[in-house]
């Protein structure tokens, strides 16, 4: 028999649960839907949240050919049959055939060029899973011919939802009459994930419970500890703590959940990359070596692997954990991002323009600009901004000893605007 979770896999958009960023009405992909015309896209975001199964209602909803790929098993060979495949299979006046990939993170790069023609020729049409940043794992050119929908875990209601209809839907379960009198344990173990919240399910179930609580739910796992993907759970669990706990300046527990990743066979590199965007996001410009040291440790634990790699993962570990933390670079490029969406692309002031033509000189371009280093100090104070936006700060110093110096010579160069 199968398992509940594959039983259950919705077939259409109106069955589908979460997501409605994504597919709720008037939301991008069920506007592709409604209007035949899918473009293609990468789904990223954690285990069990409905990539699979958006990408396979989206082909049966637009009656296209459908063919799947896995990222462990299949190579450059694969991909290039799987291509000759859609294409005889396309007709004139047909949307092109969807070539799913199933995490599309793994693929090598020469993998991912294999795709490249193929897609820009709109020989298929490319949908990709991945729980991993698309911005570290899938080469350049293939992102840019893909937009990215980040699906989130599914919500409280979302879950409960899914253990309703899984109890009204399936007939094996509706013979049973399940009844829920306590579901906090349920949601807790699943983490967000569709899947291992439907195999907790029938796990109780199949040990004859049908009245379900905490308790029941808690002595099940613990009985059958590999019932579930615990891993998975673990995975964004710890990396989790062990980022807040450099944050939080406590280099014991960053070591420790340092060493439960390792223990549990996490990816160095990904956990080397998290290092760096701490190093960037919680350290920042109090300690500008913690960067340096970060993406020196993500260097070498590339080039040497593991077991070696665990000491400059831990090196990097330690010193982030005990460096000055600021956010204010951090908050200064949201502060910037935001304005920039309220306003818009702003004209840039004709000074700061490049006149590499006659007419471009003609109108003005360049006209007036100051070079910094013909002047006292290497500083003149000048307009940068665009016009309207000259009393906007999106950088706030925080108190520490490097961004005070910062501070202090701002306010040597610009005076008032910088005492804001």
């Amino acid at each position: 028999m199968q398992p509940l979770a594959e039983r259950l896999r919705p077939q259409t958009i109106d069955e589908y649960i979460g997501q409605k960023h994504l597919v709720g009405e008037g939301s991008v992909i069920r506007r592709m839907i409604d209007m035949k015309r899918i473009s293609s896209f990468i789904l990223w975001g954690p285990p069990g949240v409905g990539k699979t199964t958006l990408a396979n209602i989206i082909a049966k909803t637009l009656d296209v050919p459908f063919f799947t790929l896995s990222a462990v098993t299949s190579g450059v060979k694969d991909v290039r049959e799987v291509i000759d495949k859609a294409r005889s299979s396309r007709f004139f006046g047909q949307m092109s055939p969807i070539l799913f990939i199933d995490e599309i993170h793994r693929f090598s790069k020469s993998q991912q060029d294999s795709l490249l023609g193929a897609v820009e020729q709109g020989i298929v049409t490319l949908i990709g899973a991945t729980t991993e940043n698309p911005s570290f794992e899938v080469i350049r050119p293939l992102l840019s011919r893909c937009q990215v929908y980040v699906l989130k875990s599914l919500e409280k209601d979302d879950l409960l939802e899914l253990l309703e209809n899984a109890v009204k839907k399936d007939i094996y379960l509706k013979e049973r009459n399940i009844e829920f009198l306590e579901t906090d344990a349920m949601l807790r173990y699943s983490g967000g994930d569709a899947r291992k919240l439907l195999n907790i399910l029938e796990l109780v179930t199949e040990s004859g419970k049908n009245q379900i609580t905490d308790e029941i739910v808690t002595e099940t796992l613990q009985q059958n500890p590999l019932a579930y993907d615990k891993d998975g759970e673990m995975h964004y669990d710890i990396i989790s703590a062990f980022i807040k706990s450099i944050r939080g300046s406590d280099p014991d527990a960053a070591i420790y959940y340092l060493a439960r990743m390792i223990e549990g066979g996490e990816d160095p590199v990904f956990i080397a990359r998290r290092l760096v965007i701490s190093a960037s996001e919680d350290v920042g410009l109090a300690n500008p070596n913690a960067l340096l040291l970060a993406n020196a440790a993500f260097d070498t634990v590339s080039k040497i692997g593991m077991p070696e790699g665990r000491i400059p993962l831990a090196e990097a570990t330690v010193y982030l954990a005990t460096s000055p933390k600021s956010n204010s670079a951090y908050e200064a490029i949201n502060s910037a991002l935001q304005y920039v969406q309220q306003t818009g692309n702003l004209p840039i002031p004709l000074h700061l323009r490049n006149a590499p033509t006659k007419l471009m000189a003609q109108l003005g371009y360049g006209k007036d600009y100051k070079y910094a280093h013909a002047y006292k100090g290497n500083f003149v104070e000048q307009q940068f901004l665009p016009d309207g936006a000259t009393d906007q700060r999106f950088w706030h110093s925080q108190s520490n000893p490097s961004e005070n110096k910062l501070q202090e010579r701002m306010i040597q160069l610009w005076g008032e605007r910088f005492k804001k």
